[in-house]
């Protein structure tokens, strides 16, 4: 990334901003609380042990930026939709549960012991197995549980998002728009674990490909495109307003994953929440390591196809991936992509009709996803 923001506006509406966002971050919280206080209430008429799912989701959906929500809520808003309505908040605290669910069993797949600087959903149960002493496997009882709760977090976001009610009902775009996020991220991923599994029998050409097919479906679209599309649709947006945020947010989207990818090897743990170089113990074939594999050395190549994934590699392992990474061009040719699918988000934003208000938060919130490191 250059120094330039390339979202930059004028400034002068950004308090207007700030106190809409501020509101509609506190509706989306007290909307979770409602929503989770509500199924507890029903888990515990079960028994008081079934309530530790719904405690992990409830400490897991405290935290974070709300972006996805807060998408929704200017695509809502860019479209005619006024503030304070229903409609964005019910989709907002659905988005929030989707998350979730998705980062729940994102962690049980790549075996991650940490989310946000705090023990992983599946770790969380595995200790709880251990404080009590019980008996079979505690890694076992730990991923079995945390599945289990993440199936239960999409169920409660399918349940939230069906209480917007009408707009949200079979056959509406908004509709149409949830069900084709949930699954292209599920085809997402399963792409991102295929390719950890074929690993260094891909070409590196054929890599960087199938990276960017993953960059797309598992992160960029659900995590930036469809909740934007999804606030308009309820809204309802023509299909011009949507195919100009859909130019606006799928490079954005593209580059916000990217970002991530380079956190993942070059973030700083104290930062990220996560320890130094996760990304290569869990052996992500992104892009970053596509263009490594294409422009590094032999003895590059092998000590990435030989490393790559071994979840034992200890720090100074971690730093010779990382230089072998950068000397091969890598880091600064996925930069560099960053920048320009950025600039092509900026363009477009700078194309849609909409209120300065709307166009200022956009702005800020594409700056935020490009430029952040955590």
């Amino acid at each position: 990334m250059t120094d330039q923001n390339l979202f930059a506006q004028d400034g002068s509406v950004d308090h207007l901003v700030t106190r809409e966002q501020t509101a509609y971050r506190a509706d989306v919280t007290n909307g979770l609380d409602l929503f989770l206080t509500r199924q507890r209430t029903i888990l515990g008429g079960i028994a008081d042990d079934a309530l530790e799912p719904a405690e992990a989701i409830t400490r897991l959906t405290a935290g974070g930026k709300r972006l996805r929500a807060l998408l929704c809520y200017w695509g809502f808003r860019g479209a005619g939709g006024p503030a304070g309505a229903s409609e964005p908040i019910l989709a907002g605290v659905a988005l929030e549960l989707f998350q979730a669910a998705a980062l729940i069993h994102d962690d049980v797949i790549d075996r991650s012991d940490t989310r946000r600087g705090s023990p992983s959903v599946h770790r969380q149960f595995g200790a709880l197995h251990q404080r009590n002493r019980w008996h079979l496997s505690a890694d076992r009882f730990g991923v079995s549980a945390a599945v289990l709760t993440g199936d239960m977090c999409l169920s409660f976001s399918e349940e939230q998002f069906s209480d917007i009610g009408a707009g949200a009902a079979s056959g509406t775009p908004a509709r149409a728009i949830f069900n084709r996020m949930r699954t292209e991220v599920m085809a997402g991923q399963y792409l991102d674990l295929l390719e950890e599994a074929v690993g260094p029998d891909r070409t590196p050409a054929d890599a960087a490909e199938r990276a960017q097919q993953i960059v797309r479906f598992k992160s960029a679209k659900y995590s930036i495109e469809h909740p934007l599309a999804l606030g308009g649709a309820l809204a309802g947006a023509d299909a011009s307003l949507l195919d100009g945020y859909s130019a606006f947010s799928l490079p954005l989207g593209e580059a916000f994953q990217l970002r991530d990818d380079v956190l993942g090897v070059f973030g700083d743990p104290a930062v990220t929440g996560k320890p130094a170089g996760d990304d290569l113990r869990e052996g992500k074939r992104t892009l970053l390591i596509a263009h490594a594999l294409q422009g590094g050395s032999p003895e590059d190549r092998t000590l990435i196809n030989e490393t790559l994934g071994q979840a034992a590699l200890d720090d100074d392992g971690v730093a010779r991936l990382r230089d072998a990474i950068s000397s091969s061009g890598a880091l600064q040719a996925v930069e560099s992509l960053i920048a320009r699918h950025s600039e092509a988000a900026a363009h477009a934003l700078g194309r849609l009709d909409l209120e300065d208000i709307c166009r200022s938060a956009l702005a800020d919130l594409a700056t935020a996803a490009v430029r952040r490191s955590a």
